[in-house]
């Protein structure tokens, strides 16, 4: 399992740190003492977590691109990392279709990037690329896919996370095994959707919904019939440290691993909304509900879900909190935001609580 104290002074750089789950894994590795770099671009929502938190001045913060290698290669070098963290990237699958070529620039050439730096940079013991649950071919099993799946993610999105895969596997083929004398661990983890307070991205169906209540509208869900397995931001994350840290100590734990919630936690689309409705409603007073309107968009999985066995099997895993648990996070989260409140607190206590209810 997860031992945060492992942590305690180790040099860590993150790519992404300026997103979402980039600034929730910030604020998770400074509570365990960690020396953190993050490597992003400027926030890509505006508002955003990480300002929200002032995160830039919590840690060693670096505006970069990851298509800029030669920059990449300079921080690097500078930084010494023992073990990096590998987030950034075009996240959403719309906009995928928009502009694929930056999409691939940045999935692709972004993590060959990362990689040739890893294999030039001798401090780095341990390497882990984060990708998606929608890195396999999808073909709308009800069971959920295992490691050994093909992967042929169907929009630019997705590919390109497949992509991804093949390009840290090829490095590991090629540059880091036994016979070339390199002691870097390298692995991939495949997470499902994630939730938590401070997400402000386009269409994800919470930020959706939090834009909605705030601006006393109604929630416009798009596809209500979609499913897909829902879990806290604060679950894979700790996933992600626990892969990094094993393999740091073993580097037989390397490998591909699925992150993802239990059967119980995959939810529709419109099962998901209305567990926000009534949870809002609840803490707030406030009555919303939510609409179904269909946009024609275009196309995504209608079903998705991953077999997180070996996950269980090799760590001893368990998730922590279920989707019902992780609404309460994002609501209380969210409350705390609509009253203006110092927000870094309550995920500081939300981490805590996180690491306590582990444990039990």
């Amino acid at each position: 399992m997860l031992d945060l104290t492992f942590y305690k002074d180790k040099k860590v750089l993150i790519t992404g740190h300026t997103g979402f789950k980039g600034t929730w894994l910030c604020a998770l590795l400074l509570q365990a003492g960690a020396d953190v770099t993050g490597y992003a671009l400027e926030p890509p929502t505006n508002p955003s977590i990480y300002s929200l938190t002032d995160m830039g001045k919590r840690i060693h913060s670096i505006i970069g691109d990851v298509r800029d290698l030669t920059h990449l290669k300079k921080v690097f070098d500078e930084v010494r990392p023992e073990i990096v963290i590998h987030m950034a990237a075009q996240p959403i699958v719309r906009e995928s279709y928009k502009n694929p070529v930056y999409t691939y620039e940045t999935n692709v050439m972004g993590t060959v990037h990362v990689l040739e730096c890893v294999r030039t940079c001798e401090s780095v013991k341990s390497f882990l690329n984060v990708t998606t649950d929608k890195v396999y071919l999808n073909r709308e099993w009800s069971w959920g896919y295992r490691e050994n799946e093909e992967l042929n993610g169907y929009d630019p999105y997705s590919n390109s996370k497949s992509c991804s895969e093949l390009v840290t596997s090829c490095y590991r083929n090629s540059f880091f095994g036994e016979e070339d004398g390199r002691k870097t661990a390298v692995s991939t983890a495949r997470a499902g959707n994630v939730i938590g307070g401070g997400d402000f991205a386009v269409d994800r169906i919470i930020p959706d919904c939090v834009r909605a209540v705030l601006n006393g509208q109604d929630i416009i869900v798009r596809n209500p019939y979609s499913t897909r397995p829902y879990q806290h931001v604060l679950e894979p994350l700790a996933v992600y440290l626990m892969i990094a840290q094993r393999q740091y100590e073993k580097a037989a734990y390397a490998g591909n691993y699925n992150v993802g919630p239990d059967d119980a936690d995959c939810y529709t689309t419109g099962e998901l909304v209305t567990l926000f409705c009534d949870k809002w409603n609840h803490f707030t007073g406030d009555k919303i509900g939510w609409k179904n309107l269909s946009d024609g968009g275009p196309h995504e999985a209608n079903f998705l879900k991953l077999d997180c066995s070996k996950l269980k099997t090799v760590f001893d895993w368990k998730p922590v909190w279920n989707v019902e648990q992780a609404m309460e996070k994002i609501v209380e989260w969210t409350i705390a935001y609509r009253q203006s409140a110092d927000v870094y607190p309550v995920m500081c206590r939300q981490i805590e609580e996180f690491m306590s209810d582990r444990k039990k």
